[in-house]
């Protein structure tokens, strides 16, 4: 089998859906499953405004006549972006089937940003999918939230952690009072400041990037700011913690949750889909709308409890659940077919071989 994913993030962002897709082909790969990416770095792009890290395709016009040359034995669209759109826009005027995933909670990320109303983003949710065979989102929960604002034909997928990568590892001890920590990108959306302004006692440190960095700096001098961090590093910043704490109101799943309790570190959040989700109140956490009390009873979990539920999280079943959803094509009905171009080497696989090159020297 051979098949095309399409994402407008990939390498080498660092958030929850570029995980999750590299799980999935890593995890389809080592089945036999050959995955082509259809991602930015094959096309121009431009820095997201506000979040300069992010690189969007400005030119995916060539979209279609990638997905003919490459004649994909099914198609998977994962992000709602430029290179997404242009997919779905292909597939659908030429009655091809296809997947797709929803990762975000797009609508709520905009209103926090520009304060346009929720039911402008939903109903853009709302299009984008609708043409879809079926639409692979994180939670149960998650699913009712959607169906609610009318998005149909609904699977839910879940998520996953390496737990080999992540796992309790020696504590250092010495500071006064707990190490609370939160992992992520720091901008609006996520609601750091929320974890900054806790009053709570210890020492707080925050590992990520993102535009509201600098700003939330200046406002809490006695907070550590350690940036970008992976693999043995991040591991060992989760094992140091004595209480993951995860501030967002807005994320689907946060596999940043799993990553801490992987190493043995409980997490406190607010009660909402991702954490209620997840969350076992007294086993690996605590959920509270007031976040100070949700780390004063976290602080009381077991950590092998938390290692325990991370063990039972499993990337493989994760891949099998992709893997079982998608739709064939058939690419003989297809009378579009005989109109694509097919270069010796077109600037696609170009761009699609250095990508795969970066992505394995990184691994």
């Amino acid at each position: 089998m051979n098949v095309l994913i399409v994402t407008d993030a990939w390498y080498p962002q660092t958030n929850g859906v570029v995980t999750t897709l590299n799980q999935v082909t890593s995890g389809a790969r080592a089945q036999g499953v050959e995955i082509d990416v259809l991602e930015p770095s094959c096309f121009v792009t431009m820095g997201l405004p506000g979040y300069r890290e992010i690189r969007i395709a400005i030119n995916p016009f060539t979209v279609g006549r990638q997905i003919r040359e490459l004649e994909p034995d099914a198609v998977h669209i994962a992000t709602e972006g430029p290179l997404g759109f242009a997919a779905r826009n292909f597939l659908k005027s030429q009655r091809l089937p296809f997947t797709t995933s929803l990762h975000t909670k797009f609508p709520e990320y905009m209103r926090a940003r520009t304060g346009l109303p929720l039911r402008w983003g939903y109903a853009l949710l709302r299009r984008f999918h609708r043409p879809a065979v079926s639409t692979l989102v994180t939670t149960e929960r998650q699913r009712a939230e959607l169906s609610a604002w009318g998005l149909e034909h609904l699977r839910v997928w879940g998520r996953g952690v390496d737990t080999d990568c992540f796992r309790p590892l020696p504590r250092v001890q010495g500071f006064d009072g707990p190490l609370l920590l939160y992992v992520g990108r720091i901008a609006v959306e996520k609601n750091v400041e929320a974890f900054l302004e806790l009053e709570t006692s210890g020492r707080k440190v925050v590992v990520g990037d993102g535009p509201q960095r600098r700003y939330l700096e200046r406002r809490h001098p006695d907070v550590e700011f350690a940036g970008y961090c992976y693999g043995e590093d991040l591991a060992r910043w989760y094992a140091a913690a004595d209480v993951f704490v995860f501030p967002s109101r807005t994320d689907t799943f946060g596999l940043v949750m799993l990553e801490a309790m992987a190493c043995g570190t409980p997490v406190a959040a607010f009660p909402v889909t991702g954490p209620i989700d997840l969350i076992t109140e007294g086993v690996n956490g605590a959920l509270d709308d007031d976040l100070a009390a949700a780390v004063e009873r976290a602080l009381r979990c077991d950590r092998g409890a938390c290692r325990a539920f991370a063990e039972t999280q499993s990337w493989a079943s994760v891949v099998d659940r992709f893997l079982e959803d998608l739709v064939p094509i058939d690419w003989s009905t297809n009378v579009s077919r005989t109109e694509a171009v097919r270069p010796a080497k077109s600037a696609y696989a170009r761009a699609k071989a250095k990508s795969l090159a970066r992505v394995g020297a990184e691994r």
